[in-house]
């Protein structure tokens, strides 16, 4: 690992165990094993790195993307993507997607670091509704509805259908973060609700 892989590995390991607010440049220079001038060399401020990290976590995300052969990012593809899976197809999808965000160590600690400065700093509270609930529910919804249009699911209302969908599935990968004792249980629900998603909003088990 090179040295500014270093610098944000450490970062976001100490912003995810003391909170962004309360690590400053030289902790984290400490950690790498290097003086603050030489990471100011890779990044000019703790926000340079923040914005680094965000950066690496949407790459992180769309490399686990592409290896469930969706784009993660485009909805217009995704949906015909999406059309074509069987409901087991989906469920697959939906448990493959559900444990890389509770268990990539990336995207637990990012979480982590975000969840303990949402109540405290304006800022990393923004991303974090960016990252955990504005992205999605537009990417989700995006999606959704394209398929509405293509009568694959049938929905007065997509924006509440999207919330539907997305609801349960935030509340599932919280409850984990909290109690990982939860998580077969979480899974065994997540894999009801896909089957229940697709009976009340009429997709067909096999689109082919």
């Amino acid at each position: 690992m090179d040295t500014k892989s270093r610098i944000l590995d450490e970062a976001l390991t100490l912003f995810s165990e003391k909170g962004y607010a309360n690590v400053f440049v030289s902790e984290i220079a400490e950690r790498v094993g290097i003086k603050a001038p030489s990471l100011y060399k890779h990044f000019e401020s703790k926000q340079a790195i923040f914005d680094a990290l965000i950066r690496e976590m949407n790459n992180n995300f769309l490399k686990q993307a592409g290896m469930l052969h969706i784009q993660g990012n485009d909805a217009v593809r995704d949906a015909a993507i999406y059309k074509n899976l069987t409901e087991e197809q989906l469920i697959s999808l939906g448990k493959n997607l559900f444990m890389y965000f509770l268990h990539d160590d990336y995207v637990r600690r990012f979480r982590k670091m975000l969840t303990m400065a949402a109540y405290h700093d304006k800022e990393l509270s923004e991303a974090y509704m960016k990252h955990y609930v504005d992205d999605p529910l537009s990417y989700q919804g995006m999606l959704l509805g394209l398929m509405v249009q293509e009568g694959i699911l049938h929905a007065e209302d997509t924006e509440m259908m999207t919330l539907h969908f997305y609801a349960p599935i935030y509340m599932l990968l919280t409850a984990c973060d909290r109690d990982p004792a939860r998580e077969k249980g979480a899974v065994e629900i997540l894999e009801k609700h896909i089957r229940q998603f697709n009976r009340l909003y009429g997709r067909k088990t096999d689109p082919r």
